[in-house]
Parts: C-alpha cells; sequence; structure tokens
C-alpha cells in the first residue's frame, strides 16, 4: 500500500502546464509523493509538451490526458489547479483532507508568433512550474 500524499494537478485539458507539472514533480519529489494529473476535459498530450521536458530530461511522452476522476479527487491529499478555468470550475471537493490551492501559469498552447517564438513560451512556463515544484518539494504548499 502506498502511504505517500497523493497530489493531483488539475487543469483545463491536461496537456500541457498539468502534464509538465505531473513530470517535475514525479522527478523531483517521486520519493515523497504519488502524483498525477487530469483536466476537466482530455484534449491529449501535447507534443511540444512533450518535446521541452525532454529537454530538460524528463519523458512525459508516456503520459496520458485524462478527465478528472471523481475517486481519486476524493483520495487525494493536494489538489492544485493550474489554469484560472480549472480552478473556477473543478468539480465539488468533498474532501476535507486534502490542501486545495491554485498555482495559475499562462497556458503555452495558447502562444502566437514564429514555431521558435511557441516554443520559447513553452520553456518559460516550464520553468515557471519547475521553480514552483522546487519550492513544493522543499517547502510543501
Amino acid at each position: 500500500m502506498n502511504n505517500k500524499p497523493l497530489v493531483y494537478f488539475l487543469c483545463t485539458g491536461n496537456s500541457c502546464r498539468s502534464q509538465i507539472a505531473h513530470g517535475y514533480l514525479e522527478a523531483l519529489g517521486g520519493d515523497k509523493y504519488e502524483v498525477k494529473s487530469a483536466g476537466l476535459e482530455a484534449h491529449g498530450l501535447n507534443p511540444r509538451a512533450v518535446q521541452i521536458m525532454k529537454e530538460a530530461g524528463i519523458d512525459i511522452s508516456h503520459h496520458t490526458s485524462d478527465v478528472i476522476d471523481p475517486e481519486i479527487l476524493a483520495a487525494a491529499d493536494y489538489i492544485i489547479t493550474l489554469c484560472g478555468h480549472a480552478n473556477d470550475n473543478c468539480p465539488v471537493v468533498h474532501n476535507d483532507k486534502a490542501e486545495r490551492c491554485h498555482w495559475g501559469f499562462d497556458d503555452p498552447a495558447k502562444a502566437t508568433g514564429t514555431d521558435e517564438e511557441v516554443m520559447e513560451k513553452f520553456r518559460e512556463v516550464r520553468g515557471s512550474i519547475r521553480e514552483r515544484m522546487e519550492k513544493f518539494v522543499r517547502d510543501g504548499m
């Protein structure tokens, strides 16, 4: 049986930000936490998110884009939304033990410009998420 605290990252489509956070927390704190991610909808794993995480030495290509699971939501110790839409529309949580918080990050999938400019936005968001995951592993919420 796993006694690690369960962290559930939520976003709109579970394609970019929640996948990046999931990958980083598994890499940085997988010995301390069980990590899952989901979305209000499943938009599929964004190939650019996979690419920029690979650049950082983390393989998320095996992740799946999932819709919020009420059982996981009810079991979570931490419920963390990564976008305003998910924060505003997250299902009601009947879980007294869960700490719920919102860490908003820009949506890199909405970036415009050249391919390199879009990739730079992905890298920028990746860096912000990595910093937040390092702080979470070090200091908690």
